[in-house]
């Protein structure tokens, strides 16, 4: 589990196909000592396991899976990526919960001032979209960001000055792609209340999960 808190940025050294995978080894900007074999890194918005480790570079195999649903499918030599170690019991949650089990591929559809932030407007697909609310979190290649407004098929971001310094945000364009997370509360919310629509019985004695008990509990 991950805070969406980006802590650096690496640089993608070799991309090797394995079937119908990806075998990357990435270099990392920051200390990456305490990092170990079989540890999970967030890297740009997607959990990747470690390999192998030496010095400051980590190996990490890529799912056909996750190619089909990332950005990874069209990784070369020579990347900027974002980093995060995993969550310890006890940290701060700065951003929020992002599990690095990406929903889609986004499109930077415009990007413009605003004082001392920028504007990002992300094209995503509509099944993406029915996640993202206004004022809620969304995950862009594990960056944590808060949403300024949404629409049928894009949400908009302001990002900070230190945001762009830190992040592969401060060198992305119109038409590059990202790695999109929706809030995963969203999904869960969604799938308890289709499973009441359908008569779906929870535990014995344990009242069935529905908008109205979400109502009446103050979740909506």
């Amino acid at each position: 589990m991950f805070t969406g808190i980006v802590e650096g940025l690496g640089t993608v050294k070799t991309v090797k196909r394995a079937g119908g995978g990806v075998q990357m080894d990435i270099q990392g900007d920051f200390p990456l000592e305490d990092v170990r074999v079989g540890d999970s890194l967030c890297v740009s918005g997607v959990c990747l396991t470690t390999v192998e480790v030496k010095d400051n570079t980590f190996e990490v195999d890529v799912a056909p899976e996750t190619l089909s649903k990332s950005t990874f499918g069209q990784t070369k030599v020579g990347d900027r990526v974002n980093l995060e170690r995993a969550l310890s019991l006890g940290d701060r949650l700065g951003g929020h919960l992002v599990s690095g089990h990406v929903d889609g591929i986004g499109t930077v559809k415009a990007k413009r001032p605003a004082g001392n932030a920028m504007i990002f407007i992300f094209g995503v697909s509509e099944d993406i979209a029915r996640y993202v609310i206004q004022k809620g979190s969304v995950a862009v290649d594990g960056i944590s960001l808060t949403v300024n407004a949404c629409q049928a098929r894009a949400f908009e971001v302001s990002i900070i000055p230190h945001t762009t310094s830190i992040t592969t945000l401060g060198f992305k364009n119109v038409g590059d792609l990202v790695n999109v997370e929706a809030d995963m509360v969203g999904k869960y919310i969604e799938r308890f209340t289709q499973h009441a629509a359908k008569g779906v019985q929870g535990p014995k004695n344990r009242e069935a999960i529905d908008v109205g008990t979400l109502t009446k509990a103050g979740f909506m």
